[in-house]
């Protein structure tokens, strides 16, 4: 069997069009000449190994390619076949719990042993199995019947795909009509659960990745995206459907971060890109999440997790179109009626690939080498996380909230990638390198993070009628804490007055008992908010407290070290039911001995 024909089998010659040929290689990048009606974007099998790749140019009868794989080995003059489709991803029951690549290929399936000498699994080139099982038999619970009048994203029936999510059969876009035929019962990905005026409908779709999915229309972001990070839900919190950057340095904690809102995080899915990250890291996640307790269903938290992998070791444009895929998988679930947390980590890697490809298109640079267009791909990913009203007739509604993580090199955040970031993200997380090595995580310097999002009527509502008020108050005493530290390096704090000298102390406390939280403990890593307020009201009260002391003449030194004061150490030990309590009890003890001291 020749090699066009074997590419002609895998890829199904539309139209019997001739192959064409490899022109030019220069590393990702492929230059193709011979062919026929391919269009800008499609998607392409380049030579004998048919490796999977993407037109990005069309000059005449040149096609630039940049292939998903590693291209060592390849020649001038083998067979380039296109495909006819742009780059898709599956849709349908069976994407919780997998692990993609940056293209989709299920990376489990993929895996294999034999052609290591030490025998560690590698990924064959150039293959191409689907990302969704087949063969499996889910069964289909109609919500409709025949007679129905239908519209695109209408619900079809539900899937009980795992027991922490009802996947939701939708009507595919573009399609309406009268439902004509419907029945329940196990059926598989490819069989159809639905005829609409006689157009089989099946639970498998397809959908381009770089086309955002349809709405209804854009909704005001109002709710917060609870994460159980004190640091973040009370000084900077953000919305479902928002964004958030997080730029730092090496070392400051951004993929731990990443990690814990992705544990912790109120969301129904969760969809996490290991952008460029090192293999070790995302060994971490895989080996983490199945052992996770999912709060709300007692069942692993991979049930509702979806993993894209593609590792600094991997195809660098495989990189650029991961971003691309997880939006579009993120989407589809959000078109369910559901909440997703799409984490990218990082967006400084996924830039690096653009840069390296646009180098070997050998395109002007821009600033510190990347492209032009850095600030429009940015926007373009960022803009599709957004509160919607789902298409369909239902009123569901939906989020993808966006969270990407930057790593500036040497924690510079001029650089474009984090500039261009702060434009368009609604929230600014900036670690601070000195925190870390100070130990302090999460290494949110709150002097430099803000966040654009008014939320304060729905925690006044739903949490604390008191909210915004002990959220003011902590976030102008932090400020003037950094200020005075500032007069402490010149002059020393004896040189303080008493109350200036009490303030640094409940600054101290609100930075290392309640801003600071441990990732890995397994009481402190997530705080409700309820707890939050317990917790600033505690440390609000002993402030009140300390300086009505020293104001009766008490000594700085002991109001400031007495043991109830000490105790509020222990405050993110508490039971999240018993905190308020806890809270009432140790500003009554507070109170007692401070008043004493006095």
């Amino acid at each position: 069997m020749t090699v066009t024909t074997a590419l002609d089998e895998q890829v199904g010659n539309r139209h019997g069009a001739t192959p064409g040929e490899i022109w030019r290689i220069a590393g990702p990048v492929v230059v193709a000449r011979g062919l026929d009606r391919v269009r800008l974007y499609n998607v392409v099998r380049v030579g004998r190994e048919a490796l999977p790749g993407e037109v990005i140019r069309l000059d005449g009868e040149l096609a630039t390619i940049q292939v998903y794989e590693n291209t060592s080995g390849l020649r001038v003059g083998e067979p380039v076949l296109d495909t006819g489709r742009p780059l898709e991803v599956e849709l349908g029951p069976g994407l919780l719990g997998r692990i993609f690549d940056g293209t989709q290929r299920p990376l489990e399936v993929l895996a294999r042993v034999g052609d290591d000498p030490f025998g560690k699994p590698l990924l064959a080139r150039g293959a191409d199995l689907p990302a969704l099982d087949r063969g499996r038999t889910w069964t289909f619970e109609a919500r409709v019947a025949p007679g129905d009048s239908v519209i695109a994203g209408d619900i079809l029936g539900v899937v009980a795909e795992t027991t922490a999510l009802q996947h939701r059969v939708l009507v595919p876009p573009h399609i309406s009509g009268v439902v004509t035929n419907v029945s329940s019962g196990p059926r598989k990905l490819e069989d159809p659960v639905a005829w609409i005026d006689d157009i089989p409908v099946t639970m498998l779709s397809r959908w381009p990745v770089r086309d955002p999915r349809p709405i209804a229309a854009r909704l005001v972001a109002s709710t917060p995206l609870i994460t159980g990070q004190r640091a973040i839900d009370v000084l900077f919190p953000i919305a479902r459907g928002g964004a958030a950057t997080i730029p730092g340095g090496f070392g400051t904690g951004k993929t731990v971060l990443q990690q814990s809102l992705a544990k912790w995080s109120h969301a129904d899915v969760v969809v996490y890109v290991g952008c460029g990250e090192r293999g070790n890291e995302l060994a971490e996640v895989l080996q983490e999440f199945p052992q996770l307790t999912d709060p709300r269903t007692g069942a692993s938290l991979m049930e509702r997790t979806i993993l894209i992998a593609n590792t600094s070791n991997m195809p660098v444009a495989a990189r650029e179109a991961s971003i691309y895929t997880g939006a579009t998988v993120a989407e589809y679930f959000r078109d369910q009626g559901y909440h997703v947390a799409l984490m990218a980590d990082s967006t400084s890697r996924w830039g690096e690939a653009l840069r390296e490809i646009s180098s070997r298109l050998e395109e002007m640079p821009a600033e510190e080498g990347y492209p032009a267009y850095l600030s429009s791909r940015l926007a373009e990913f960022y803009e599709r996380g957004a509160a919607v009203r789902c298409a369909g007739s239902q009123g569901r509604e939906g989020s993808v909230t966006i969270i990407g993580a930057v790593s500036p090199a040497g924690g510079d955040f001029s650089e474009p990638i984090t500039q261009h970031s702060l434009r368009l993200a609604g929230t600014f997380w900036a670690l601070e390198t000195s925190l870390a090595r100070a130990r302090h995580f999460p290494a949110i310097d709150w002097n430099r993070s803000y966040t654009l999002y008014d939320l304060t009527t729905w925690f006044e509502r739903e949490i604390a009628h008191d909210w915004e008020e002990h959220r003011a108050w902590a976030s102008q005493l932090l400020q003037r804490d950094a200020q005075l530290l500032e007069v402490v390096q010149l002059v020393g704090a004896d040189t303080l007055a008493p109350p200036e000298r009490v303030l640094l102390r409940t600054g101290r406390l609100l930075r290392e008992d309640f801003l600071q939280q441990s990732a890995f403990d397994e009481q402190d890593a997530y705080c409700s908010p309820p707890k939050q307020v317990a917790m600033l009201r505690a440390i609000r009260a002993a402030d009140a407290a300390m300086r009505a002391a020293v104001d009766r003449g008490a000594p700085v030194e002991n109001a400031t070290a007495s043991p109830s004061v000490t105790a509020l150490a222990q405050m993110r030990f508490w039971v999240a039911a018993e905190a308020e309590q806890h809270a009432r009890t140790l500003v009554e003890r507070i109170e007692t001995e401070l008043e004493n001291l006095g």
